[in-house]
């Protein structure tokens, strides 16, 4: 019998929104991953051939591109963030609807024709290349929670962070000024991988699939 192939999964909220998802594509975890309670990272499944592993957002793209897990379902702006050669992301799943924005003070004016920019972000790679279209060097001070914080405590200029409602900024006196990229989460899978293991096209078959159904 074949290895079991690993199946990465990112806590939070678009974990509840995946598991619909995974229940209509075949993909069912065992009890123990809904006990809150429960500090396991590693479950069985329904299928006695794909066990789940439950980390980190980011982590999941990298556990995938090194091959460690087969398969992950991961937001397209950690995607963009990390630029790995070795994932292809087959199928958009239509969850997890946000948005990458760029935000400032609400009473802080940002001159015209600035060369140079102190951001905050989670995204440095993604944060560079876009102000680099634009001509502006910015110097990106990478953060991982509290973004709000880092302008009105001097720390940047700006943030670039993910928006769903917005409230969070206007809570802490930030506007949106830009939106960067829509952003949704993603079946992804190692490119090594699918070349070699035919359970991984009938698992972007059985996505593709279940996607639609759950949007239907």
């Amino acid at each position: 019998m074949p290895s079991p192939l690993t199946f990465a999964v990112p806590k939070g909220r678009v974990l509840d929104e995946a598991l619909p998802v995974m229940a209509a594509a075949g993909v069912v975890p065992e009890a123990a991953f809904h006990d809150k309670a429960c500090r396991a990272l590693t479950f069985a499944t329904a299928r006695a051939d794909l066990r789940l592993i439950r980390v980190r957002a980011f982590d999941v793209a990298t556990f995938v591109a090194h091959g460690a897990a087969q398969v992950g379902i991961v937001g397209s702006d950690v995607i963009e963030e990390f630029g790995y050669a070795e994932l292809y992301a087959p199928v958009d799943l239509e969850i997890g609807r946000c948005r990458l924005a760029l935000a400032r003070p609400a009473a802080a004016a940002q001159p015209d024709g600035a060369s140079h920019l102190r951001v905050a972000t989670k995204y440095p790679n993604l944060t560079r290349r876009h102000f680099e279209r634009r001509g502006i060097q910015a110097e990106c001070i990478k953060l991982s929670g509290a973004m709000e914080l880092a302008p009105v405590l001097g720390l940047a200029d700006q943030i670039v962070d993910l928006v769903s409602t917005g409230r969070t900024l206007r809570d802490n006196g930030l506007v949106e000024v830009e939106r960067i990229a829509d952003v949704t989460s993603r079946f992804i899978v190692n490119r090594a991988a699918w070349k070699t293991d035919g359970r991984i096209a009938a698992l972007i078959a059985a996505f593709r699939d279940g996607s639609r159904r759950e949007a239907s």
